[in-house]
């Protein structure tokens, strides 16, 4: 699997490349700024591309328009975002469109190393990684009638590890029920959302989708 990495921070730029590596990637390119990180895309095709959100020279979304650019030019590049603070519309604006292979992380989450690199490898292999903060802010930031209205408590909390990108069994051992159990509510889920018949992994993005869907 080979890597690139946009972040302007010399420092943390250091640091993942090694997290990368312990992964098993091969970074093919490091820049500091989201020109250097399209032209890096473009010449060496990566899996993955890790992208700091805000990057020279405005210091504003510029790392968030070369990810939505990099999806669109180069579906076959996964993109996971690095940001220091929750801004949750990013998180919208990068999973509308293509499904999977997108993730959107505090950069916090570097410090625990054995999870942000399962979540690296998530997102590469064509899954999905919603940090834990920002899927907090979209639930306080929903509001209205809408089909999300119909979903119990704890179909909500199971919607929201689900959007974290969490496997049946990675839900389960955070609420503390069975698989079963779990397996029970997104069946309730997917109901309640009136989601099309697809895929199983696929309607698992879709509800996912649904639940971002207006937030920004």
């Amino acid at each position: 699997m080979r890597a690139v990495i946009a972040e302007d921070s010399v420092l943390l730029r250091i640091g993942l490349v090694k997290v990368l590596e312990m992964a098993g990637f091969e970074v093919a390119a490091e820049t500091g700024d989201a020109e250097a990180l399209l032209a890096a895309v473009c010449e060496h095709r990566p899996d993955l591309a890790l992208v700091d959100v805000r990057m020279p020279p405005g210091f504003t979304d510029e790392g968030v328009r070369a990810a939505l650019m990099i999806r669109q030019e180069w579906p076959g590049t996964a993109v996971l975002l690095l940001s220091q603070y929750v801004e949750e519309r990013y998180a919208a604006d990068l999973l509308t469109g293509r499904a999977g292979g997108v993730g959107y992380l505090l950069k916090q989450r570097v410090a625990d190393v054995e999870e942000f690199i399962d979540a690296v490898k998530r997102v590469a292999a064509g899954g999905t990684a919603l940090d834990p903060q920002v899927v907090s802010q979209l639930l306080l930031r929903r509001g209205g009638a809408d089909p999300l209205e119909r979903l119990t408590p704890r179909e909500r909390e199971v919607l929201a590890l689900m959007a974290e990108g969490r496997s049946n069994a990675g839900i389960a051992a955070g609420l503390v029920i069975s698989e079963s159990a779990v397996a029970k509510h997104i069946n309730n889920i997917l109901a309640k959302l009136d989601l099309p018949q697809a895929d199983g992994d696929h309607r698992r993005v879709l509800a996912v989708l649904r639940f971002l869907d207006g937030v920004s």
